[in-house]
């Protein structure tokens, strides 16, 4: 996975590119991948995180829809 993180600061501003940094990072999903591969993950702990990843798509999609429908 190759990723090229662009961000402008405008000035001296440390404190609004860090906050950018952030969010781009979070918003990419970075931080989430590097704690999972921090530990070896056994391939029957993997699947059901795989499982439970999907029902809780699955759920944030059905609520959406339910939202939507009224």
């Amino acid at each position: 996975m190759k990723s090229v993180l662009e961000i402008k600061v405008e000035g001296n501003d440390i404190e609004k590119a860090l906050k950018a940094l952030k969010r781009q990072i979070q918003k990419e999903g970075l931080l989430k991948e590097l704690k999972k591969r921090t530990f070896y993950e056994k391939p029957s702990e993997k699947e059901k995180r795989k499982q439970r990843e999907a029902m809780k798509k699955r759920l944030k999609s059905l609520r959406y829809r339910n939202v939507r429908s009224y």
